[in-house]
């Protein structure tokens, strides 16, 4: 069975019910998902999964602090996530308000660790997201991302 973590970070609660929808797609596939505020993992927890996907609001362009820190003291895992799943999904406050640069530059990170991306080409392609509140749109897109990642997941891990 694949493992999966869900990270977020939430100050409104609207990217930690993403979360709580990327989760709840990734268990419809069959994955055992652990679900987490970036305040509660620990780094050195990343290796102990086939998956990870985060989730962020997206401030001035890019992810919260918080969720930098993490990437930022991943680093001394640098080759150990090669070939994990990675995704990321991120919240924002308008239309114009930067979902796409926050779920890129989330999404650079785990590439640079050699991670697998998984996109979708319907839909959210790089990420799910979501204006303030998830709305209809945003709830679908963000089981879909779930339900993807844990699907890849279970392929790599055999």
């Amino acid at each position: 069975m694949a493992k999966i973590l869900v990270i977020y970070y939430s100050r409104t609660g609207n990217t930690k019910k993403m979360a709580e929808l990327v989760a709840e797609g990734a268990r419809k596939e069959g994955a055992e998902v652990t679900l987490k505020d970036v305040s509660g993992v620990d780094v050195d927890e990343l290796l102990n999964y086939d998956g990870l996907v985060i989730g962020s609001p997206t401030y001035y362009g890019t992810m919260a602090a918080e969720i930098k820190k993490l990437l930022d003291d991943s680093v001394k895992f640098h080759g150990k996530l090669d070939a994990k799943v990675g995704a990321a999904f991120a919240s924002s406050a308008n239309v114009g308000g930067g979902n796409e640069t926050t779920v890129l530059d989330i999404l650079n990170a785990l590439l640079i660790h050699g991670m697998i991306i998984q996109g979708d080409p319907r839909g959210d392609h790089y990420g799910a997201v979501a204006i303030g509140a998830p709305d209809a749109r945003s709830t679908k897109q963000c089981a879909r991302l779930g339900q993807r990642v844990a699907k890849l997941a279970k392929k790599l891990a055999g």
